[in-house]
């Protein structure tokens, strides 16, 4: 199911409009719509139903040898919709299992549908945080393929490898993204202090601003994910 045809705004995750001027595929997926596909269900209910199937769905990969399942887990945004994972994990507490897989997938998402404007982003926010690229394990000029394959193994890793050091990744990716943000509104906000007609540089530099601070948010969930994890409390 597409909705729209703007950018992938997570509930509760931070994920949504780059500035890109390209208009994304997949649709928008707001709180409204979100509300709308758990509909009348008891909120308890879908609580439990979050948590089991996000520790259930994370058992299976890692207990499994065959390539082909992992696959399907990585790549069931693409084959069936964000809709798919958000009826279940959107609502989830950013300090819990489905939570902060949520987050994963939405990323993953997220540099897959604006891959040009997260590329910009990143090579804007690189040079002053350097060692969040080593972390995130990015050159420090990355071509948006490049970005591609790191948000994927960045998922990957979750399953596959160690979840903490996947989440704390995942953090350091988005804490790069967040400086490119708001180095490019810094210089909207300058363009607009010498241009005429300023009010459209000005609004521009107001949602750069907001996306990063929602985008930080989401960084400090996954690090405090990852430390939950460690603890054996993230559930």
């Amino acid at each position: 199911m597409h909705f729209g045809s703007g950018s992938i705004v997570s509930s509760g995750s931070g994920f949504t409009h780059t500035g890109s001027p390209r208009p994304s595929r997949p649709g928008q997926l707001d709180q409204a719509i979100a509300d709308n596909i758990v509909g009348g269900l008891d909120p308890e209910y879908v609580t439990e139903m979050s948590h089991a199937t996000a520790a259930a769905l994370l058992d299976h990969v890692h207990s499994t040898a065959d390539p082909a399942v992992v696959e399907r887990v990585l790549t069931i945004v693409d084959r069936e919709g964000v809709d798919v994972i958000a009826e279940l994990w959107s609502h989830a507490e950013p300090d819990s299992l489905p939570g902060v897989l949520w987050r994963l997938y939405c990323l993953r998402s997220w540099v897959r549908l604006h891959r040009e404007a997260v590329t910009r982003l990143w090579r804007l926010g690189e040079p002053m945080v350097t060692s969040a690229s080593a972390v995130a394990g990015v050159d420090s000029a990355p071509t948006e393929d490049d970005l591609v394959r790191t948000a994927d193994s960045i998922l990957r890793g979750a399953f596959r490898g160690d979840f903490a050091m996947a989440l704390d990744r995942a953090a350091a990716f988005v804490e790069v993204i967040v400086l490119g943000l708001r180095i490019q509104a810094r210089r909207l906000t300058s363009r607009a202090a010498i241009a005429e007609h300023d009010g459209d540089l000005r609004t521009k530099a107001a949602r750069l601003l907001h996306t990063a601070g929602n985008l930080t948010q989401t960084a400090k969930d996954l690090r405090g994910g990852a430390h939950l994890w460690r603890i054996g409390k993230l559930e």
